[in-house]
């Protein structure tokens, strides 16, 4: 059996601030209902507790674990949500102490049904089971879940992944290993775009592929947008300024424009020197992971805390290396990005819970400088050759956010992956991967043992690094 990740599972719609610990526990909820109801225990549950994990538990409060719970308990999906409808629901269940199961029925709720364990799982750091009670207080379900980075979910009782697995004979090009997606493209003398895209159709029809790949563009330029033109401070308690805002007033030196074409159009207009770009990159990167900060809708890129690199760069093409660019170069650049992303799941993680800020910020820099390098013209091995680049240069990088917040030194990281990922890009094109000495699937390799070897107090727990030296007071 081949495992098969597809696009649409790297690059997801949904609410910030975290993949693993805000969409992964909502979409855990939300299969434990389908669990309740396949079993005809729906209808019998009184009240409900939960019992966050590990990292869930450690940065839970940081990341909006037990909103995102609720969230998820109520009904609500986080790909659609209208968000300024969130704070809402939960103030509703905290005033009332109801909750509106499934939007189905209410059962007696509080948030201290919501529990905090500092215990570790064996199977994954964050990890989260969910207890329904009849009644009488009779205990008729009991189900563990484990929230395994970039918003995948995996039930313990069921011995497989969320992710779709077929045989190999099902898709044209069964890829596990960069070197077989390498070996493809020379012998059917294919682009990596080109073998993704064809995968792909075996599950949707080619208008679904580009209607979808479209939806996600939109929702990363639309997250971009907003990030640019919202001031104020960041939620959670550290008083962050938003960035965004005052580097983009300064950039677009008082241009008028009305939507978000008009804006790249005014964008592609303002000055091109080194300094400039530099700034108008860090600034995508900012914008996206101040609006994922605040709860705002983004895409999984692989990970929300990483949701800032592959758009930047993307923008980054679109508004200084190619203005006449259209949907066919960002389709490209999503598929190549999305591909390069699986090969690190299945091999390693995307998961800073399992691998530190290396699995998220290191993995979506070498999606971002693959797919950038096969739109500037590089041969397959050439993108394969950035990936590596990229990623080399984010092996042992921590996970070590303050106060549990995906934003300091999160936000910034961001800014940095993207620069390193146009970088790596650059310098693969003038690389002659025949001379290569590191091949990509070596440094996943590494990326891998190095997680394995890593302090858990630099995975995500907010026990080690800039968490301890810097506390909320400091700041």
């Amino acid at each position: 059996m081949a495992q098969f990740i597809s696009v649409f599972d790297m690059l997801k719609i949904g609410v910030g601030p975290s993949s693993s610990h805000t969409l992964g526990p909502w979409r855990a909820a939300q299969e434990w209902i389908q669990v309740l109801k396949a079993s005809q225990l729906f209808n019998q549950v009184s009240t409900v507790k939960v019992d966050l994990y590990g990292s869930l538990s450690l940065t839970g409060k940081g990341h909006a674990t037990d909103l995102a719970v609720l969230l998820g308990l109520s009904g609500t999906d986080p790909e659609f949500i209208p968000v300024d409808e969130i704070q809402s629901i939960i103030d509703e269940i905290n005033q009332q102490h109801i909750l509106r199961f499934n939007f189905e029925k209410n059962i007696v709720f509080s948030f201290e049904d919501v529990r905090f364990n500092r215990d570790f799982l064996p199977f994954h750091s964050n990890g989260l089971t969910f207890r329904a009670f009849d009644e009488n207080n009779n205990e008729i379900s009991t189900e563990t879940y484990y929230s395994i980075g970039g918003g995948f979910v995996i039930q313990e009782t069921i011995e497989k992944d969320s992710d779709i697995e077929i045989t190999k004979q099902n898709f044209p090009f069964p890829i596990n290993r960069a070197v077989e997606l390498e070996k493809y493209c020379e012998i059917h003398q294919k682009n990596i775009s080109d073998i993704v895209f064809e995968n792909e159709l075996v599950l949707k029809p080619a208008e679904e592929i580009n209607t979808e790949l479209e939806r996600i563009w939109n929702t990363m330029l639309e997250c971009m947008y907003i990030g640019c033109h919202t001031q104020g401070t960041l939620p959670g308690g550290l008083n962050v300024k938003r960035r965004a805002f005052a580097t983009h007033e300064k950039l677009i030196k008082g241009a008028n424009y009305n939507n978000q074409q008009e804006w790249i159009s005014a964008i592609r207009n303002t000055e091109v020197k080194f300094r400039e770009i530099l700034k108008w990159v860090s600034c995508f990167a900012l914008s996206v992971n101040e609006v994922n900060a605040s709860l705002g809708r983004v895409v999984t890129a692989p990970t929300n805390g990483s949701a800032g690199v592959i758009p930047a760069v993307l923008m980054y093409y679109l508004v200084i290396e190619n203005h006449e660019a259209n949907f066919e170069h960002i389709k490209k650049f999503l598929l190549v990005a999305g591909e390069i992303g699986s090969i690190f799941k299945k091999n390693a993680t995307i998961s800073a819970a399992m691998g530190g800020c290396q699995a998220e910020i290191g993995v979506s820099s070498a999606m971002a400088a693959a797919a950038l390098t096969e739109l500037l013209g590089g041969t397959p091995s050439q993108c394969l050759v950035a990936a590596e680049i990229a990623m080399e240069h984010h092996l042992g990088l921590t996970c070590d956010p303050i106060g549990g917040l995906v934003q300091i030194p999160c936000i910034e990281r961001n800014a940095m992956g993207a620069i390193k990922a146009i970088n790596a890009a650059e310098l693969a094109i003038e690389t002659d991967p025949k001379e290569s000495k590191v091949p990509l699937d070596k440094v996943i390799d590494t990326m891998w043992e190095t997680a394995k070897d890593m302090n858990r107090n630099y995975k995500e727990t907010s026990e080690g690094g800039l968490a301890v030296s810097v506390k909320l007071a400091d700041c």
